[in-house]
């Protein structure tokens, strides 16, 4: 059983319509109808003649990803789609080969995937999210059984990864330097989800709203009545807009239910606006219900709330950052060659 990383955009633009209409998608979109191509040499000449301004290197480096795409990956191997827009791996098994998709818009070359389901960041070990996170559109992940422990995880097992490391013997360069900035929040989540369980995330939250302007009332620890913190702007808190604020600290995904509930209870404590922070994520059904609700209320996952943390550390009381010790590094960008 093999396990391929299929990226949807440099910035996650496709993935939401890779995943609704049971697909993996690929870029290049200059490359015409590659139905035809049974020889890699094939491919490299196509390349050339479509992409001749670019190096060879870089003609290369994509052939090494658009060959596997078209070629090599076969019906049943499994699927990995990190995404960007919430904090989540899509996973599913490639169902068909490829197809070059005219009717589709923005969208040509593709593969059949059988989504199955999306797990958190979180339920991933370590090494498997450092695997996950090459600078590549298309490559095969087995470091560290990978694909075992992957395949294990959708059968609702675990399974622990070597204590030794192991280095892939084709594996490139490119897949060997990972994305290094999503590497470090994982790292910031890992730490948050271990030393801010329960009511001590909820303080989190209603300290990076204080520093975004926000006057702010926590619930005590215990009974909340369906909002942990409620916030309103000005030296009092009276003008809008007012938040309330939901904070659900668990591991796993929070269900729309909570949502309407968050909804239902905005008017009570005369809110404008709502906030629905779920460390564990989100059911899918609560990211369409919320897509209808853009006006009222907004989500957040780990990744959200690390993401507004990092952009306002250094406003954070001295205690929070004491207990949060992070530190901004400079580190050259890593060059990003893909078409995908």
């Amino acid at each position: 059983m093999t396990l391929w990383l299929v990226r949807a955009g440099k910035h996650g633009e496709r993935e939401e319509f890779a995943l609704e209409n049971e697909i993996a998608v690929i870029g290049w979109d200059e490359l015409p109808d590659l139905s035809a191509i049974k020889d890699r040499n094939r491919l490299t000449e196509l390349l050339e003649a479509t992409y001749p301004d670019d190096s060879r290197k870089t003609r290369m480096n994509w052939e090494s990803q658009i060959w596997p795409f078209l070629s090599v990956m076969q019906e049943g191997d499994l699927v990995a789609l990190p995404l960007k827009n919430r904090s989540a791996i899509a996973l599913g098994r490639v169902s068909g080969g490829y197809r070059y998709r005219s009717d589709l818009p923005g969208v040509h070359h593709t593969r059949a995937v059988k989504w199955i389901t999306e797990k958190q960041r979180s339920e991933f070990e370590q090494d498997l999210l450092y695997s996950l996170g090459a600078f590549m559109t298309v490559c095969r992940i087995k470091r560290n059984r990978a694909e075992e422990r992957v395949g294990a995880m959708l059968s609702g097992k675990v399974l622990p990864h070597s204590k030794i490391e192991e280095r892939d013997e084709g594996a490139s360069d490119l897949e060997a330097a990972p994305d290094l900035e999503q590497f470090a929040k994982d790292q910031i989540r890992d730490f948050i989800s271990r030393r801010f369980r329960g009511h001590k995330l909820t303080e989190l939250v209603a300290a990076l709203l204080t520093v975004q302007g926000y006057q702010v009332r926590v619930s005590p620890e215990g009974p909340d009545g369906g909002i942990d913190i409620i916030a309103g702007r000005g030296p009092l808190g009276f003008e809008r807009p007012r938040l309330a604020v939901q904070v659900k600290s668990g591991d796993g995904p929070a269900d729309v239910k909570v949502l309407r509930e968050l909804q239902g209870i905005m008017k009570n404590f005369g809110a404008d606006q709502g906030l629905f922070v779920s460390w564990g994520g989100y059911r899918s059904s609560v990211t369409k219900e919320a897509a209808r609700l853009f006006f009222e209320i907004r989500l957040w996952d780990s990744g959200d709330l690390v993401e507004v943390l990092q952009s306002h550390y250094d406003q954070l009381p001295d205690a929070i950052q004491a207990e949060l010790p992070l530190k901004r590094v400079w580190t050259l960008l890593q060059s990003d060659e893909n078409a995908g």
